[in-house]
């Protein structure tokens, strides 16, 4: 045991210290080195809230092969019209980013490419050509001397983000950061690393579909509601311009067990293709599997569906699918689900211009959803002549010019109405 004394300082001392910063009111304070920089590819800029704000971090992560590096080098060289950009490549070298770069058709004399691991230097060959725009692909591939852990580790992951976050502030420089994500799906490092930037983007889909999806899961300058979506093609990523009918450009004309529903996400209302399958179990637990939907959501509508409805699903194995790679959390597609279950399991096919909006409790009834206005003038422009609600809906007076609106209080009575 060895005694040390540790010299704290007396509270007086402490208390008599010239204050060096002052509190401002809210009201002087102006926007000033906050203004946007607007994205050209307007599905990126939506999902940014309008655009880049200087001085920000924003984090995109997604899948091995999903196309984040794609997205945000064509990002860069649109950027590069106006200010250079410099695309710091610490995964591959200068002439691999160049092939991709031919690939997608990018010539452009201000998108400047850097093969550099080290963020110092990274640092002052941005601050060398004065740089708009700054992208690091990825985070965990730089490092910092003064860490002694290897890259990609949790201390060199903070310690880098922490300090391109010191630089990028004061310079009013926005940066892309690409990352890895773990085989979970959340992005590689310690989760401070999502707190830290000022925006988190996640690249979402099936790379073997044509669609991506580009969801923003945190945003401290716009919605955490928006959401991109892109097709792949050969020269990159394209923009959907009406995703309702890209989702809906292959569906069957006959078949049994397919309903079009409407999802909103963000401030677009999309309409989707909700898929099911019932068919006799061959062993003794029957299946329930989902794709783009909730496992456990699936199951409860499939326990609502033979409880409260009367369909004998205890013997059946189920699979419901939403056609085009979309992921749908909104309780809103309940209906279209218990529906396309229904109708699979009867096997009769719900009518073609019919669509379907509604949340299912536990007792089988239909309650009211959010924006039913948006959803069903979008419904209308894309054709479809009827449409199945709550009979609760907060409105009505509820209008939609060329639909027939049908209103049903229980999920029996839509499955009835939609299933003749």
């Amino acid at each position: 045991m060895v005694e040390t004394i540790e010299d704290r300082g007396r509270p007086r001392e402490l208390a008599s210290r010239a204050v060096r910063t002052v509190p401002q009111s809210l009201a002087t304070l102006g926007g000033a080195g906050h203004d946007r920089l607007r994205v050209p590819i307007d599905e990126l800029d939506r999902v940014l809230g309008g655009g880049l704000v200087r001085g920000s971090l924003v984090l995109v992560g997604g899948d091995p092969g999903i196309g984040k590096s794609t997205l945000i080098l064509q990002a860069a060289s649109l950027l590069a019209r106006d200010q250079p950009v410099v695309y710091v490549s610490a995964e591959e070298s200068a002439q691999q980013i160049k092939l991709r770069a031919d690939r997608l058709g990018i010539e452009q004399e201000n998108l400047l490419v850097l093969a550099e691991t080290n963020l110092e230097e990274i640092i002052a060959a941005v601050e060398s050509v004065e740089a708009g725009v700054v992208v690091i692909d990825s985070i965990q591939t730089v490092f910092l001397d003064e860490v002694t852990s290897a890259a990609g580790s949790v201390s060199q992951v903070r310690e880098c983000t922490s300090r391109l976050m010191q630089w990028a502030k004061p310079h009013n420089v926005p940066v892309f950061v690409i990352g890895h994500v773990t085989k979970e799906g959340t992005i590689a490092g310690p989760r401070v690393l999502e707190h830290m930037v000022d925006a988190v983007l996640y690249l979402e889909g099936d790379r073997y579909h044509q669609y991506r999806i580009l969801r923003a899961v945190k945003n401290r300058f716009g919605s955490t509601d928006e959401v991109g979506v892109f097709e792949m093609a050969d020269t990159g990523l394209r923009e959907v311009r009406n995703p309702s009918e890209a989702f809906l450009e292959e569906r069957s004309e006959v078949a049994s067990g397919s309903v079009v529903t409407v999802t909103i996400e963000g401030t677009r209302p999309i309409l989707v293709e909700i898929q099911a399958l019932a068919t006799p179990t061959a062993f003794g637990l029957p299946r329930r599997s989902a794709n783009g939907l909730e496992t456990s959501r699936l199951q409860l509508l499939c326990a609502v569906l033979q409880k409260r409805v009367g369909l004998s699903l205890g013997a059946q194995d189920i699979y419901a699918n939403v056609v085009g790679g979309l992921r749908v959390a909104e309780p809103a597609v309940d209906l279209g689900v218990a529906i396309a279950i229904a109708s699979s399991f009867r096997d009769r096919p719900v009518e073609r211009s019919t669509v379907v909006v509604g949340e299912i409790g536990l007792s089988g009834e239909l309650r009211s959803v959010n924006q039913l206005d948006r959803r069903l003038n979008e419904a209308a422009r894309l054709g479809f002549a009827r449409v199945i609600v709550p009979a609760t809906v907060g409105k009505p007076h509820l209008t939609a010019s060329g639909i027939e609106i049908v209103r049903a209080a229980s999920a029996a009575e839509a499955i009835e109405a939609a299933i003749p």
